[in-house]
């Protein structure tokens, strides 16, 4: 009997895995972020948002906002530990993700698939070369399968801070990008996230104030456009649940847009020209 109460305690504390931070990159701009995975050597990553419009670094994606086509976005990612400093904590993992979105076709949307408008894959190694710190070398390759837009790729280096003191409890981030296959020009991004919990315990909800400025250079925007930038900032909820015995996270944020002139303008005729864009994102991420 205590041989098998043993054996029993030794197989739950195998299935009960600590959560560890890994690092995870956003397809459209480069950013980082971490997902609470288990202590595995590979941890796949799925997502589904629903948004009332996209908008890519504060520009019409081929959807403007409103809730007219409703794009539907559903990645699936992962990421995998390379090696590990002495105390067991990553430090290098591949990373990636394919992001695919999906909306009610325009009339312009002809092309079979209709309703599938675009597709983002990003894929890097990142180093983490103490807690908290992780930098990263990125490549995105973005196509359009209904062909409403032309493909482009994209390199870039991004940084996140997200460490336990006073400088990582704001989550800075950068990231730098250079497109090598497109309309050319270089794209910076410079981001805080500081966030708040709401109650104790693994379960409990957060706050966050997401903020951002990004600032297209040469051209980045379109052939010609020059330099052109904008801002962000917002409110998001988000919710840590399990799903079969799977991490998961219920996330809802708010944001508003606020683009120099010029960049508004470049919108037209397919998207929406003010100066301030309100966007709302609802999503859902799951830790297989």
């Amino acid at each position: 009997m205590r041989r098998a109460a043993g054996l029993c305690a030794l197989l739950a504390a195998g299935g009960a895995q600590a959560a560890v931070p890994l690092p995870f990159a956003d397809t459209e701009d480069a950013t980082l972020s971490t997902v609470e995975g288990g202590d595995r050597g590979f941890v796949p990553i799925l997502t589904l948002d629903l948004r009332n419009g996209d908008f890519a670094r504060g520009a019409y994606d081929d959807d403007g906002a409103g809730l007219a086509r409703l794009p539907v976005h559903v990645a699936i990612g992962a990421a995998a530990i390379v090696s590990r400093r002495a105390d067991g904590s990553p430090s290098l993992a591949l990373i990636g993700q394919s992001s695919n979105g999906f909306h009610a076709p325009a009339g312009q949307e002809r092309n079979a698939p209709r309703t599938w408008y675009e597709s983002n894959t990003i894929a890097g190694l990142a180093w983490q070369p103490a807690n908290g710190l992780t930098a990263a070398a990125l490549y995105a390759i973005k196509t359009s399968p209904n062909g409403i837009a032309p493909t482009s790729h994209e390199a870039s280096l991004s940084i996140l801070y997200a460490a336990d003191d006073g400088i990582g409890r704001l989550k800075p981030r950068f990231a730098v990008t250079r497109r090598t296959r497109g309309d050319g020009g270089v794209y910076t991004i410079a981001g805080l996230s500081p966030e708040w919990t709401l109650a104790q315990g693994e379960d409990a909800a957060t706050i966050a104030l997401p903020i951002a400025v990004g600032i297209g250079w040469g051209g980045f925007y379109a052939a010609g456009s020059g330099d052109r930038a904008y801002g962000s900032a917002g409110l998001s909820l988000a919710r840590p649940i399990r799903v079969a015995g799977a991490r998961a996270t219920i996330q809802a944020e708010i944001l508003a847009l606020v683009r120099d002139a010029r960049l508004a303008r470049l919108d037209a005729p397919e998207g929406r020209t003010d100066r301030v864009v309100p966007l709302a994102t609802l999503s859902f991420r799951m830790v297989l």
